[in-house]
């Protein structure tokens, strides 16, 4: 009998690890891109973010924990913007400048299968990949954010016109991200079958395929669901202001 094999991880591993899912990242397999405060090591600190050109995201150990907020502080810095992700309400005197509901889903059923028309995309192709990233609009990529994992795209004589890839990598799973379509090349199934290429990838490591999206793209949330992903949590993305005044610039 063959079994699946994401049906082993996605029995085995505790469930809680995705609701803190950039935090295990930064602590496991992308801990080669994470900043600590005052240069701490992973385990020392309770706060930690991406590089500057990798990804946006901080996170925090414990939420509920009031020195996570202040490992948080240290590493942002006074009057300065970050970027999380969760279910929580942050410390008084922290301002949310922004907050936008999220849908994180799983897979549960999906057929995953390879895609030999897709090509591997690397640090050449960044330019043609933030030029598709801002004329899509799927979420946050900068120019180090290919690093992070396998992205796959599409090219029709030559220009890219559709991507995905792999973002976040708590253990055991990993999130796909960057599904984006050109206009005028949608409707063909090109993103679906980005997203199932890039998850046979995830299968072969024994991992699980998870990703996030916008609560109010419900089309979105209705076609993942369609090709085997089901809705586990709904956490936001936050924008919090540290407290305190930015330090003046030296001139």
């Amino acid at each position: 009998m063959t079994t699946d094999p994401g049906t082993a991880a996605r029995t085995a591993l505790p469930a809680h690890v995705l609701d803190n899912a950039a935090w295990a990242s930064l602590c496991g397999a992308h801990s080669a891109f994470a900043e600590h405060p005052g240069g701490a090591a992973p385990g020392s600190s309770r706060a930690a973010r991406y590089g500057p050109e990798v990804a946006p995201f901080a996170a925090l150990a414990d939420p509920a924990d009031p020195r996570s907020w202040a490992d948080l502080a240290e590493l942002t810095g006074p009057g300065q913007i970050a970027a999380l992700a969760g279910v929580f309400t942050p410390p008084e005197g922290w301002e949310t400048v922004a907050s936008v509901e999220g849908v994180q889903l799983v897979d549960t059923s999906l057929r995953a299968e390879p895609l030999p028309e897709a090509v591997r995309l690397g640090p050449r192709d960044v330019p043609e990949i933030l030029d598709l990233i801002e004329l899509t609009k799927p979420g946050p990529f900068l120019a180090r954010t290919v690093e992070l994992g396998t992205y796959l795209g599409i090219r029709h004589r030559g220009r890219l016109v559709a991507m995905a890839g792999e973002r976040l990598r708590p253990p055991g799973w990993t999130e796909i991200s960057a599904v984006c379509t050109r206009p005028g090349y949608r409707g063909r199934g090109l993103a679906t079958r980005l997203v199932r290429a890039v998850a046979a990838g995830i299968r072969e490591r024994d991992e699980v395929p998870f990703l996030h999206t916008s609560a109010a793209n419900t089309g979105a949330v209705r076609l993942y669901e369609s090709i085997g992903f089901t809705v586990r949590r709904r956490p936001f993305f936050m924008a919090v202001r540290v407290p305190g005044n930015t330090p003046a610039k030296r001139t």
